[in-house]
């Protein structure tokens, strides 16, 4: 069973223009209204590509039936805490022209220490039958940011393997948890080191300082250029792919969607790779509306070129 915890869900509107006009007016040619945040979006993911699948955290009387309805139409268990109020909306305006996304995202509705107690007994709770824990995605105003480290020691005492994709300091508090795996991208990287790593020596040796930490898996998105993963003395690399792409939105949760599966079927590092790094250019090529397609993302995997690096 992989988990993964919904902490700040929103709704991801996005609309298309044809060449985004800043400062002007901008004609709109396509808008849809999806159920997202992070830990939904690994939670679908996770469930297309065959696994046993649960999403859990807060959730809002206004709009939330949005999202009971979307997992359970993807095959993916849900148990929330519901507090009243409206889920966040984020707009995403995608410029069809360039192929790039701007992103305006809210804050959402802030939380309260009950809440936060009845969270980590519910985190608590389903981390006794999940495999994997996924801690990913923004935290709601009245969050602490060290936050993700109490989930995340409170899965490690029931023995429930931890996943980690955060930035700044829900990054760095979440390490001093040890978790299993961290998917940093780049710049998150550097924020989290203080350094400019601007060469592949650089980052695997960023990445190297986080598994010398007690991290055992460190996969850096590289956008672009590609993908790096390593694991003790183990590292490899692939590079981007030429792709027509039709959304970024959720890239990176399909990809650690494709990593939890991959570990969780014993799977070697780099066929694990294999799959994370397939389930996030299979994400690109989908309209953001749509599930990815399982046969897709094997399909891909099975042709993917990785590198050893060591």
């Amino acid at each position: 069973m992989i988990t993964s915890i919904s902490l700040n869900p929103s709704i991801d509107r996005t609309v298309g223009v044809d060449g985004l006009n800043v400062g002007g007016l901008n004609r709109v040619q396509s808008q849809t209204d999806v159920a997202a945040g992070k830990g939904v979006n690994v939670a679908l993911a996770a469930a297309a590509l065959g696994e046993e699948s649960a999403c859990i955290g807060f959730m809002y009387r206004e709009g939330g039936s949005l999202f009971e309805k979307r997992l359970c139409a993807g095959g993916v268990k849900s148990d929330f805490l519901w507090c009243e109020g409206a889920v966040r909306v984020n707009v995403k305006v995608f410029d069809r022209v360039k192929g790039e996304i701007t992103e305006l995202n809210s804050s959402g509705t802030a939380v309260t220490q009950a809440q936060l107690d009845e969270m980590v007994a519910l985190v608590a709770r389903h981390a006794r039958q999940a495999d994997d824990l996924v801690l990913t995605g923004s935290l709601p105003p009245g969050c602490p940011a060290d936050f993700y480290r109490t989930l995340a020691e409170v899965a490690g005492r029931e023995n429930c393997r931890v996943l980690l994709d955060a930035d700044g300091d829900r990054l760095r508090e979440g390490l001093k948890a040890k978790p299993f795996l961290i998917k940093p991208n780049r710049y998150e990287l550097e924020l989290l080191t203080g350094r400019t790593l601007d060469t592949l020596d650089k980052l695997m040796d960023a990445a190297r300082g986080c598994i010398a930490e007690g991290v055992e898996v460190v996969a850096v998105s590289m956008g672009g250029e590609g993908a790096l993963i390593l694991r003790g003395d183990e590292a490899w690399s692939t590079p981007g792919l030429r792709v027509e792409v039709k959304s970024t939105v959720a890239a990176g949760d399909s990809m650690i969607a494709g990593l939890a599966a991959g570990f969780g079927r014993a799977y070697r590092l780099e066929d694990a790779f294999r799959l994370g790094v397939a389930a996030a250019t299979v994400r690109c090529m989908t309209p953001p509306e749509q599930i990815i397609s399982r046969a897709d993302v094997e399909a891909l995997a099975g042709k993917l070129q990785v590198e050893k690096l060591a």
